[in-house]
């Protein structure tokens, strides 16, 4: 799949701008890499908004969502740094979703990502998720490089430790990969306008431009 591993950790918040630059410090200098040091995370990527709310937009994947209930995940939440403490504290609209990653096609990701955040009708996941495994599809489209599932986990999601954050919806989010945002804009007002109808109640939509990665890799290059 383009995404490594079948588990993520969408994270997404505001911060006021006072706070805004040692927010950016913080999550640059530590957070990145304490979250991706964690035994069975892959990788992470940070994001701001082009469009959409909240501003600021990270993806950490994981080799199952188990990696999400773990011990040594579970203890990190437990044991926040100082400054990890300080910063999260001023978070503002902070949305966390453990999620298994169920559909992803395509080659690669982009610089742009497009995001959907959907709620299926109940009793609707299969019908939506095999709608999705079609309209999931790439092929044929210029400016879109790849296209992704994530399903949340009501159980997982939500506040952790000293951390703030929405309701425990169990939302699905469709994650739309590219290299032009006109197109990912023009996707998902067409091809996705119908998500919001009889299977599924669309909360939001954003794009979203990459600001860095980092990867389990990367760390142990520079041990």
């Amino acid at each position: 799949m383009p995404i490594a591993g079948t588990g993520m950790l969408l994270t997404s918040m505001n911060i006021d701008a006072a706070d805004e630059a040692d927010f950016n410090r913080w999550y640059d200098s530590e957070h990145l890499e304490e979250r991706v040091a964690i035994p069975g995370f892959i990788e992470a990527r940070r994001y701001v908004a082009e469009q959409g709310s909240p501003k600021y937009l990270c993806l950490y994947s994981t080799e199952t969502i188990d990696v999400l209930d773990s011990a040594p995940y579970r203890a990190r939440l437990e044991a926040p740094t100082e400054w990890s403490k300080t910063v999260m504290a001023r978070f503002k609209n902070m949305i966390r979703s453990v999620a298994r990653i169920t559909i992803s096609k395509g080659a690669g990701r982009g610089a742009v990502l497009g995001i959907i955040r959907l709620r299926p009708k109940p009793g609707q996941d299969g019908g939506l998720r095999d709608a999705l495994q079609v309209e999931l599809d790439p092929r044929e489209l210029r400016g879109v490089i790849s296209m992704h599932l994530l399903e949340g986990d009501a159980d997982l999601s939500g506040p952790a430790a000293d951390v703030p954050a929405t309701s425990r919806d169990a939302d699905w989010f469709i994650l739309i990969d590219g290299t032009d945002s006109h197109a990912i804009a023009t996707l998902m007002t067409t091809r996705f306008a119908a998500v919001d109808g009889p299977l599924a109640t669309q909360i939001s939509a954003g794009i979203y431009r990459l600001m860095w990665d980092l990867s389990r890799a990367d760390i142990a290059s520079t041990n």
